[in-house]
């Protein structure tokens, strides 16, 4: 999420990958993919850098991650084991 500022100074987290396109005449509007519209106090610049910054996260965190170890699997011995009744 991002964080951006409403024109009466609150601001709200939106989710970037749900911003369609983003309008600067002169008041920055976000188009979101449903179809609502904010305006927000930031640049068109810097609503795109907050953007990028949130991308850039996601991707560091992914990289981050421990890798988890790889499991080794073992051969099923051929020879059936001896049958052996309860004693």
């Amino acid at each position: 999420m991002i964080v951006v500022t409403r024109l009466n100074d609150s601001q709200f987290a939106i989710n970037p990958d749900l911003i369609e396109r983003i309008h600067e005449n002169p008041d920055t509007t976000l188009v979101m993919v449903d179809g609502a519209k904010y305006i927000v106090t930031e640049t068109m610049a810097e609503v795109i850098e907050l953007v990028a910054r949130y991308r850039s996260r996601i991707v560091s965190l992914a990289y981050d991650e421990q890798p988890q170890p790889a499991r080794t699997l073992e051969l099923v011995p051929n020879e059936p084991a001896p049958f052996t009744r309860g004693r």
